[in-house]
């Protein structure tokens, strides 16, 4: 009967295995076919058979927290031990308590001995009576059957020399407390004990011992990297409390690109070490001698007793002052040139005083600088001429408000020195001292991505066009050239100010500055928005040389110019007079500069 069943199982399973061959023989034969069948019900949506693509997945920080308290539970793990598990303990555990530091802070000033059981509350106690001899200390005092006693004890008592044969006789019951027995767990009345119970006294020493342990343990462990910067930018990573023991080499440098070599390590912990480097001496000037006629009072000094300490006071520098002086010179000169050209010579100052002040206590930090460019240009043809003319000064107070962003008032003020025309009408001027003057007061906030950048934005800002020369007898200043009108002397704009000031060098020895200012006009054409654009490039050929490239680019809608056509003709308009429009005026000076900087 077995062998009958076996030969029946043998012969389904060799029956199920050709059945098996032929059908994946069909499906090899109709590939096409289903493959266009199982397509169609893909594109319908019943089926399908494409990979779901990743998607990104954003949490928050409670959100991120819940999700890892669920996976670091044990079930969840083949291995508790697992060494990835640890790590997302701990970081879940750092995530959701205070900072070491702090920790570290509350655990050195805690208050150790509100938290400590005495020795004595560890037994338990009962009284018990026992007596004892009666010793008076003076025999004057004793009275009655005190002194009857006190002759007792005398008697009784052994001579020098003698043994004790009897005891003294008890004249005094007394009662003490005898500990009859030990605590397993001891715990405190007092409400802010944080233990459930002790089982041993001086619990909370150990505690405080094993704590001492870590919070060493870790301080010396734990390394931190500090970053060290300069004027050129250039970081210089040191490591602290890394024990290495290594020195690395730091240029240090002045803003005169003058450097001197210091050693920067970390010789103990939380110390960084600064060092000079061998060979690197500081000398006094030496004291000048043999001067005719001096006098010098001379103190006698007594030696024999200390001189008297003097404190030192210290005063904090809030203010920094530093001015920067460019004179450039050019020269050309011409003599029977068949080419043709004309000789000439120019010149041009160009000076900014800054006086910048920084209150850090008080949260308060104010930047200002003054500038003056004033240039001339002499040819054999048309004489001596003014080609730059500039006086402006800028001053900006802040106040810190939050992250990088502080509240700020800022004002700027142009104008010019002497008058200036519009060559080759040398007859009327276009403009002088004060006329025009322009204002800008905007209150806002400035944000200082980095110490290269100020972005200082003025939703509330003012902006003030004047020209206080006006009159009818020449010569006078046509003020409709500023956008002024004819019976004006002042435009009065409020509007929005955006002022970008960057400071960067892409290159040793070579920096750029960019000063943009943005104005558009809230109530007139507000679409139209005046723009003031300068670029310094300075290269530094030596200590006191540089190339300087100076760009200047300015777009008011208001300042008007007149139109010419190609044949330098004046375009008139339909009330028969000259156009004027609106164009971008450029400025461009490139020369060698001599540098003063003081």
């Amino acid at each position: 009967m077995m062998g009958i069943r076996a030969l029946l199982i043998s012969g389904i399973i060799l029956l199920s295995s050709l059945s098996a061959v032929i059908s994946a023989q069909d499906r090899i034969a109709q590939a096409p076919a289903d493959k266009a069948f199982i397509d169609s019900l893909s594109k319908a949506g019943i089926i399908r058979d494409t990979l779901i693509r990743r998607t990104d997945v954003s949490l928050n920080r409670e959100e991120a927290v819940r999700y890892l308290q669920k996976w670091i539970q044990p079930y969840a793990w083949k291995n508790w031990h697992d060494p990835f598990r640890s790590v997302l303990v701990q970081l879940v555990f750092e995530a959701t308590h205070q900072p070491f530091d702090s920790a570290e802070y509350y655990i050195r000033n805690y208050p150790w001995d509100s938290i400590s059981v005495p020795r004595e509350k560890f037994f338990i106690w009962e009284p018990a009576k026992i007596k004892i001899i009666d010793r008076s200390p003076s025999r004057d005092t004793l009275r009655g059957e005190e002194q009857a006693a006190a002759a007792l004890s005398d008697s009784l008592r052994p001579k020098q020399g003698e043994a004790l044969k009897q005891p003294f006789p008890a004249v005094k019951d007394t009662t003490i407390m005898v500990a009859i027995d030990t605590l397993k767990e001891v715990t405190s009345s007092s409400g802010s004990f944080p233990f459930r119970f002790y089982r041993y006294p001086f619990q909370s020493d150990s505690i405080r011992a094993a704590a001492k342990v870590l919070l060493d343990y870790l301080a010396a462990r734990d390394s931190m990297i500090v970053k060290i910067t300069g004027i050129s930018g250039k970081e210089t990573p040191i490591w602290l409390n890394s024990r290495s023991d290594m020195m690395i080499r730091y240029w240090l440098k002045n803003d005169l690109d003058d450097s001197v070599t210091v050693w920067v390590g970390n010789p103990a912990k939380n110390t960084i070490g600064l060092y000079l480097e061998n060979g690197v001496v500081f000398r006094r000037p030496a004291m000048q001698g043999n001067i005719s006629r001096a006098k010098i009072d001379v103190e006698t000094q007594n030696r024999n007793k200390l001189l008297d300490i003097h404190k030192i006071i210290t005063k904090t520098q809030y203010w920094r002052f530093h001015t920067e002086s460019a004179f450039a010179l050019s020269q050309g000169y011409l003599s029977n040139w068949v080419k043709g050209g004309e000789s000439s010579i120019s010149t041009s100052v160009d000076m900014t005083a800054y006086a910048d002040y920084d209150n850090k206590p008080m949260l308060l930090s104010s930047n200002n600088y003054i500038r003056l460019k004033y240039g001339l240009i002499a040819t054999t043809s048309d004489g001596l001429r003014k080609n730059l003319d500039l006086l402006e000064t800028n001053s900006k107070l802040n106040h810190k408000a939050f992250g990088k962003f502080d509240f700020s008032a800022v004002l700027l003020f142009k104008t010019q020195l002497s008058k200036g025309y519009n060559y080759p009408n040398d007859s009327v001027p276009v403009s002088k001292f004060m006329n025009p003057a322009m204002m800008t007061l905007g209150i806002g906030l400035d944000y200082k991505p980095n110490k290269h950048t100020s972005i200082n934005f003025s939703p509330l800002s003012y902006k003030l066009t004047l020209v206080t020369d006006t009159g009818r007898t020449a010569p006078h200043i046509d003020q409709t050239l500023y956008g002024i009108p004819k019976n004006r002397r002042a435009l009065h704009e409020p509007g929005l100010s955006l002022i970008v000031a960057h400071d960067f060098t892409p290159i040793k020895n070579m920096n750029i500055t960019n000063r943009l200012q943005l104005f558009t006009n809230y109530i007139h054409n507000p679409q139209n928005i005046d723009v003031d654009w300068e670029m310094i490039l300075t290269a530094n050929i030596n200590w006191f040389t540089d190339v300087r490239l100076n760009t200047h680019l300015i777009y008011d809608d208001d300042t008007k110019t007149p139109v010419f056509n190609r044949n330098k003709e004046p375009v008139l308009g339909p009330d028969g007079l000259q156009k004027k429009t609106a164009r971008a005026q450029f400025k461009e000076i490139l020369g060698f500069s001599f540098i003063f900087r003081f």
